[in-house]
């Protein structure tokens, strides 16, 4: 069954939201689109012209995806995937694209993300670094908050002798409005454990997210 928010001629949908949109609670849906109304009223649009009259429902279904990381638990995601290994050798996953909205204009800012543990005699599985990025990041959120949660749920998950995480990012709120500055970008870290003690540890991975 299609879709009733899909004119006929769009594109089919083939993003992996698609499944987890279609999932969402429907009274929740239908709560958020009555006050996306509002919104499109007090702008001096006319939610019922022809070209917005399906915009509240799809505007909360996007949001409705864009912040489901409040529905899921990093630390729980992160123990499921734990194994035992007899290495100590440093892993780093960088690069991880990222997507959140600023929880000050609910405007989005987006980069990248580079995470780095030291194993204690436990490792885990490398995609889910990548998930518990993305589970802090569809969250309202400040770049600065979602740094140190990400590298404390890596910690309380691993116990690891180190977290290392540096995000860097455009922020559309900055960009689009206010000072408008279309080309700055923003960088914040967390060192945790040997990454904060050991200047030749955060020396190292540093390099490894440069190169």
């Amino acid at each position: 069954m299609s879709d009733p928010d899909l004119r006929d001629d769009a594109p089919p949908q083939t993003h992996a939201d698609f499944d987890e949109i279609r999932a969402a609670d429907e009274e929740k849906i239908r709560t958020m689109a009555r006050h996306v109304e509002g919104l499109l009223e007090n702008m001096g649009e006319d939610p019922r012209r022809e070209g917005l009259q399906l915009t509240p429902r799809r505007v909360a279904k996007s949001l409705s995806f864009l912040t489901d990381g409040y529905t899921q638990d990093a630390e729980a995601l992160l123990k499921g995937a734990v194994f035992q290994a007899d290495t100590d050798e440093m892993v780093v996953v960088r690069d991880i694209e990222l997507y959140s909205l600023c929880e000050h204009h609910m405007l989005p800012f987006f980069g990248r993300a580079h995470v780095a543990y030291l194993p204690s005699k436990r490792i885990v599985g490398l995609s889910k670094l990548a998930r518990v990025v993305d589970v802090y990041a569809k969250r309202l959120q400040v770049q600065e908050r979602l740094t140190t949660q990400i590298a404390d749920a890596i910690h309380q998950a691993l116990r690891p002798r180190g977290v290392g995480v540096v995000i860097e990012a455009q922020h559309l709120c900055m960009m689009m409005r206010g000072v408008t500055k279309q080309n700055s970008s923003t960088v914040t870290s967390c060192m945790l454990g040997g990454f904060r003690s050991d200047p030749k540890t955060r020396q190292e991975f540093l390099q490894f997210i440069r190169n």
